[in-house]
């Protein structure tokens, strides 16, 4: 998805995140050294409800793909519609698991701050800063609303971070050394406003994610 924010939206991504500026700085990167992305069809109603810790200590973020069957599926209320085209072909009853390790990247800030809810949107920025070489050709940024469940809320048994609205791609290429993306998102319908938070990466165009971040005051950079 291509995001072209608009002057009054821009205004109140602006604002949003002035507010929450304060308390949302940057900090040491948490260990993480992969990414695990799970998509689960909206179909498939066990599968949100599977248990299962994956090994390594990954990034994890959770997508639901919709269904042809639209608002008939058992988890159509919460899916994505960038999440079929991140995931490609799946099964509608069965996980599709997709892990990739991140790789050591010098010279590279990258930061994520998101807003208070206010009025139906909550602003999300991504701030990538290099002191190094260029980034690779045809970079680009993503940012996005998750929604952090814990486990045993919302049957399912496991913590999920749940992808509720995607923003970009965001471009990042050219000879600036630093870029900065703000967008508003809508609240999703549903969603609890405090467990919502922003995360952010930086992808090439062969899929591979070279940096990861999520908003917080403990929880920043994953690039190396």
């Amino acid at each position: 998805m291509s995001f072209t924010l608009p002057r009054p939206g821009r205004w109140l991504a602006a604002h949003l995140l002035a507010l929450a500026f304060g308390a949302d700085a940057a900090c040491p990167a948490p260990a993480a050294s992969a990414l695990l992305e799970r998509f689960i069809p909206a179909d498939c109603d066990a599968c949100w409800s599977a248990d299962g810790i994956p090994a390594g200590a990954p990034f994890v973020l959770d997508w639901i793909v919709p269904s042809p069957r639209g608002d008939a599926a058992p988890l159509s209320a919460a899916a994505l519609t960038e999440a079929a085209s991140r995931a490609g072909a799946l099964a509608n009853d069965a996980t599709l698991q997709r892990r990739q390790e991140l790789p050591p990247l010098h010279g590279l800030s990258f930061s994520v701050h998101d807003g208070p809810a206010w009025s139906g949107y909550i602003g999300l920025q991504m701030v990538v800063q290099r002191s190094g070489a260029a980034l690779p050709a045809g970079a680009v940024g993503y940012l996005a609303l998750v929604e952090n469940v814990r486990a045993g809320d919302d049957g399912t048994p496991i913590e999920r971070r749940l992808v509720r609205a995607l923003a970009g791609p965001f471009a990042l290429a050219g000879a600036r050394s630093k870029f900065e993306h703000l967008v508003a998102v809508r609240l999703p319908i549903g969603a609890k406003p405090e467990r919502l938070g922003a995360v952010g990466w930086v992808e090439v165009p062969s899929g591979q994610v070279i940096a990861l971040a999520r908003a917080g005051s403990s929880d920043c950079t994953v690039a190396r």
